[in-house]
């Protein structure tokens, strides 16, 4: 049985006017976000993650345009709310936590009252009544001492803390849905693996649906129940967590996962996916990636390939699935990591359907 879907993306596109020309940011994305599920995006820096997140709400910079089929939630189409409306949403229904907390939290508000502000706006508690709240959420997120740090400054916290005062602000409102824009990016690794679980913790205590944005496949493999790769600005590969894992069809999925560091794996060079990602604002013509792909074929230069469907479940927008390719093996550096995934996979707490 399927899950509810609580969010859905249609043909969304974000573009860009800057002095050099537009910037096709995202160019055509579509996904469910189903109850209960931690939805993944990965892909490198400038593959449209993040824009494509922060046009749900509509946070984007003045000279963004967005359009598109919808972003429908609860029946509506936000695309068509107006301020007030998405006002009401940020924060009480879709909340965000962002890559860097220090730039987020505002430097001159107690990190406590910073808290307790969505609960006085949102939820219409008095001072005293979100306060109390505040506290109990700053201890719910492991920050100790909170009656005492509720009226310190962000600057008086450390990076991991800050971040979970991001947390603790973004699910004050008991949120149906987090976006969580690579919130672990800044930490080392042993406070980016604690955030990580108490985001898992939160998103079962409170039923909400994450996506959750990275370029880190051990980290996805670690939260992720479905995964959306993303590069220059579409989605190239989509399916759960062990289809991408286990079953990966694009070249460009292939490459993120060699790209993941295994110490069990001695002797080996780390590898990179050679070249770069491709200028958005002269989109090349066919597949974006068939010039950093050695597996691309010549239509790869000349037309940008469809969705091909794997499984119920699984797609990849690569020629390489079209019945008349010729057959090519994913590249062996992956199933070396399989043991590696496979581990992080059974760690995680997965979403029934």
């Amino acid at each position: 049985m399927t899950s509810k879907v609580v969010l859905s993306l249609n043909n969304l596109h974000v573009k860009f006017k800057t002095l050099a020309g537009t910037i096709n940011a995202v160019r055509g994305v579509s996904y469910n976000l189903y109850e209960g599920e931690t939805l993944a995006l990965v892909g490198e820096s400038g593959s449209g993650k993040s824009v494509s997140t922060k046009a749900i709400t509509r946070v984007l910079p003045g000279n963004s345009t967005i359009s598109g089929d919808g972003i429908i939630y609860k029946g509506e189409n936000l695309l068509e709310k107006n301020e007030k409306d998405l006002t009401r949403i940020r924060g009480n229904d879709i909340a965000m936590i962002f890559q860097d907390p220090m730039t987020s939290l505002n430097p001159v508000m107690t990190v406590g009252y910073q808290i307790a502000e969505p609960l006085i706006e949102h939820q219409h508690m008095n001072k005293k009544e979100a306060k109390k709240r505040a506290i109990e959420l700053m201890n719910k997120v492991g920050i100790l001492k909170a009656e005492e740090r509720y009226g310190q400054y962000p600057h008086q916290f450390s990076g991991g803390m800050r971040q979970r005062v991001m947390i603790a602000l973004a699910v004050a409102c008991h949120p149906k849905i987090m976006i969580a824009d690579e919130p672990t990016t800044a930490l080392d690794v042993t406070i980016q693996a604690q955030i990580i679980e108490l985001l898992k913790d939160l998103n079962k205590e409170y039923s909400m649906s994450t996506i959750f944005i990275t370029h880190d496949m051990g980290v996805v493999a670690n939260i992720a129940d479905r995964i959306a790769v993303m590069y220059a600005g579409k989605i190239v590969e989509y399916g759960t967590a062990n289809e991408i894992f286990f079953n990966p069809r694009h070249p460009y999925t292939w490459g993120l996962l060699m790209a993941v560091p295994d110490m069990e794996l001695k002797d080996q060079d780390l590898y990179t996916i050679p070249g770069s990602p491709p200028n958005l604002l002269h989109v090349p013509k066919g597949d974006p990636f068939s010039f950093r792909n050695k597996f691309a074929l010549n239509i790869d230069l000349e037309s940008e390939p469809p969705m091909f469907k794997v499984s119920d479940t699984h797609y990849a927008a690569t020629w390489l699935l079209d019945e008349r390719a010729p057959r090519v093996e994913p590249p062996k550096e992956i199933f070396d990591r399989w043991e590696f995934f496979k581990t992080n996979i059974e760690n995680k707490s997965v979403v029934k359907e």
